[in-house]
């Protein structure tokens, strides 16, 4: 119809609004009540920015053999006086949740009160939503004062660090390749060296 987009049977149907249109913008209790009344199916992805629902883009095998892997040596390094959590809803604000890969907080918040200011260092595996997660989706972390966020491209291996929040947003990134090692500056004992997990750029 016309070049229509028809989405498959897994699919959400999507749909972009006019510029300059105003837009009615969803809460996080009426985006939980639809789940609820399965409007919404439990597994869909996306997230709700400023109340708008922005479908994710679907995660490929590199992505998560890359996701798989960190969160094994994640894991393993155990600091008893954090947490860190892969897939977890980080609710911002009444109109505004995301879905990072990891992120690592302090052990004494709990999930229930868990906001952004909380987050110490927020990581995305990136491999199909790369120029998202480098662009909106930093911007949204900067604006919520995440102080630190790891990019790590799934094919090349390469990770893009963003700290030291400013005004403007992150005033330092920089990028570091599988061989070198990353560590927190908040949190220096969360440390990975992505060749050492046997992971190879593909």
């Amino acid at each position: 119809m016309n070049g229509a987009f028809h989405p498959g049977p897994f699919e959400p149907e999507t749909t972009q609004a006019a510029d300059g249109m105003p837009r009615r913008p969803w809460t996080i209790a009426e985006i939980e009540a639809m789940v609820a009344a399965g409007i919404i199916e439990e597994d869909e992805r996306f997230e709700l920015i400023g109340g708008e629902v922005v479908p994710m883009s679907p995660k490929g095998a590199r992505h998560e053999m890359v996701k798989a892997d960190l969160n094994e040596h994640l894991q393993r390094l155990g600091p008893t006086q954090l947490r860190i959590v892969p897939e977890t809803t980080l609710r911002l604000d009444d109109k505004s949740f995301l879905e990072p890969d990891f992120i690592v907080f302090p052990r004494d918040v709990s999930f229930e009160d868990l906001r952004g200011y909380h987050v110490l260092l927020a990581i995305e595996v990136a491999d199909t939503s790369l120029r998202y997660d480098l662009g909106r989706k930093i911007g949204i972390y900067a604006a919520w004062g995440i102080p630190e966020v790891w990019v790590i491209e799934a094919g090349a291996l390469v990770t893009h660090v963003f700290r030291k929040l400013g005004s403007e947003g992150y005033r330092e990134r920089f990028e570091v390749r599988p061989d070198d090692i990353l560590a927190g500056a908040l949190v220096p004992e969360i440390t990975v060296r992505l060749a050492a997990l046997g992971l190879q750029p593909g």
